[in-house]
């Protein structure tokens, strides 16, 4: 049941579930815990159907074998832990291995239009770090179909969407989440979120680096809520540099240039026309995995032999205009819109761009629950699945698979325990309040903005795809510099909207979030998967067994934990010995 009412100053809303985030991950919870009779609320600071999950558009990673017969769960599993560097909890991955084919057939169920094989099947396409072809794709645009199918899903739930509103804090009671409060983007007008369970699906926290192909949304607000709320995260060393994003012209530096590019032979090439994958990985080339190619389109920039732009030569032209607009015709229309290129007769100009992190919130591979009870997580937000790197597809099945178990998890956890959502008002005024501070400021303060871009700017130059020590040290003094202005930021100008007020809020998360990824950064000292660390040689064998877990500790500060990674079940373990058998 859901109820309204009105309190001076803010509005309350009343949900069985609230779930906080719009893109795949949230949505398909959305429709798990619907199903089961529950009232549901999602809150998303943009508009529904404008999620990231669109910018994924190579495909769904899935063992259904239509077009490779001898993939199995068993291969999707071995290849997601390689990539992982073995960081992965095992346990999700074998459970995100099995269920993935099963998403993809419920998604084909309810509308999703997929590119089919001659034979009428959903076709699948290679990607790197795959051994077989596993990518059920959509043209190059799988996400945004994946997104219009689980919208309409939703709409026909009694689910009651919030859009541009952001949430600003997490309310507990008797050590159980319990609600939160958001305010809304065009009028800030405050709402208090009752909720006896809330899922946290808000995605990935890219814009804290400049050149980035995360959207504006990407500012890792969930991850702090959780931490805040006293989660425990993990992982959050790695950040994903996708190899391919777009380098001209300097206003779409950084826009993704997606993966199924090289899935359908793209063929990488220096200013030399060397095809020089064979130097870093000769046997899968240009279909390595993204750490390892990545890397290698920055090394070829760092020693001199980059394209005209700073980039290297991405050369899609042997398909000929009529195969790239039947395979890839959203980057034939992104290049000649965007760059005037027209990728039929000539190649495109790329560079590695932060595109998603491995790292986050902590949960349960069964019911996708946190450390913290009544708080649930799915999809990029939430940590533990892709290890030290994640495979490309892995994102969009991960969306679905813990989406649904997270939406599951809620609904179990309400039918076991139900706990009242009442907490004391002054803990309402209290946050409300603070939110409030840099519109109330007499004095010109600190400009949000011009935190942010300086936070960019030290990140770009201290925690990027090489990293080292010292370098990681300066940028962690400079961080914690930026965090000792955060209080003195002030905003012009009313609630209506603002959007410095707006930036006011992401900017705490930013700052939060990368003094985490650098403290983190410092601990692992080793080269493994996305923390390549350049004052080390190669991978630690002991820090290869270890997680980092990030908790607040009692003064508030940035608490970390070194976890052993669980030994994996026998049957677990023989397949991983038998593929190095046969390697």
């Amino acid at each position: 049941m859901q109820r309204d009412g009105h309190r001076e100053g803010y509005e309350t809303r009343e949900h069985d579930v609230l779930i906080i985030g719009a893109g795949g991950a949230g949505l398909r919870a959305a429709v798990a815990a619907a199903e089961h009779g529950l009232s549901v609320g999602i809150v998303t600071k943009s508009l529904l159907g404008k999620a990231h999950t669109v910018m994924a558009e190579g495909g769904i990673a899935a063992s259904v074998g239509n077009v490779d017969p001898d993939d199995s769960w068993r291969q999707h599993f071995i290849d997601t832990m390689r990539s992982g560097k073995f960081l992965n909890d095992w346990k999700m991955v074998e459970t995100f291995t099995k269920e993935a084919p099963d998403r993809v057939y419920e998604l084909e169920q309810w509308g999703a239009l997929f590119n089919r094989t001659p034979e009428g099947k959903i076709s699948q396409r290679p990607f790197g770090g795959h051994t077989y072809r596993r990518l059920c794709h959509v043209g190059d645009r799988t996400g945004l179909e994946l997104i219009r199918t689980m919208q309409e899903k939703v709409l026909a739930t009694d689910a009651k969407v919030y859009m541009e509103t952001t949430v600003t804090r997490l309310f507990k009671k008797e050590g159980r989440v319990v609600g939160a409060l958001a305010y809304t983007r065009e009028n800030g007008k405050f709402v208090h979120f009752k909720a006896k369970a809330v899922v946290m699906a808000t995605g990935g926290w890219g814009r804290i680096f400049k050149v980035t192909s995360n959207s504006w949304e990407g500012t890792g607000d969930g991850v702090v809520l959780g931490y805040d709320a006293g989660a425990e995260l993990v992982d959050m060393e790695m950040m994903q540099f996708h190899p391919t994003g777009m380098v001209w012209p300097p206003g779409v530096r950084g826009l993704l240039v997606t993966e199924g590019v090289r899935g359908e032979g793209g063929l990488l090439r220096n200013s030399e026309g060397q095809r020089y994958m064979e130097n870093y990985d000769p046997e899968k080339m240009e279909l390595s995995t993204r750490d390892v190619v990545a890397r290698a389109n920055y090394t070829e920039v760092q020693e001199g032999r980059g394209s005209e732009h700073g980039g290297v030569y991405l050369d899609i032209t042997h398909l000929g205009y009529d195969g790239i607009m039947k395979k890839l015709p959203t980057m034939y229309e992104q290049f000649l819109k965007l760059a005037d290129i027209d990728i039929s007769s000539e190649p495109m100009e790329v560079f590695p761009t932060v595109h998603y992190t491995m790292g986050g919130i902590k949960i349960d591979p069964e019911s996708a629950a946190s450390s913290v009870p009544g708080l649930f997580a799915a999809g990029e937000v939430a940590g533990g699945l892709h290890g030290a790197n994640r495979l490309g597809g892995n994102s969009l099945s991960d969306l679905l698979v813990f989406g649904r178990r997270a939406g599951e998890g809620a609904a179990a956890y309400i039918e076991e325990s139900v706990h009242s959502a009442e907490i004391d008002e002054g803990e309402v005024l209290h946050e409300i309040g603070r939110v409030l501070e840099p519109l109330e400021k007499k004095e010109e303060g600190e400009s949000p903005y011009l935190i942010q871009q300086e936070l960019q700017e030290v990140m770009m130059e201290h925690a990027n795809l090489m990293r080292d020590g010292d370098s990681l040290k300066e940028g962690l003094g400079k961080i914690l510099a930026l965090k000792d202005r955060l209080p003195q930021i002030s905003v012009p100008g009313s609630r209506l909207f603002n959007p410095g007020w707006h930036t006011a809020q992401d900017v705490r998360y930013l700052v939060q979030i990368s003094e985490i990824i650098i403290r983190t950064a410092l601990e692992r000292k080793e080269r493994r998967g996305a923390q390549w660390r350049l004052d080390f040689d190669g991978p630690d064998e002991e820090l290869g067994k270890i997680n980092f877990i990030v908790t607040k500790d009692g003064q508030g500060e940035v608490g970390i934990e070194r976890r052993e990674i669980p030994p994996m079940p026998e049957h677990l373990a023989s397949l991983v010995e038998e593929a190095k058998a046969k390697a």
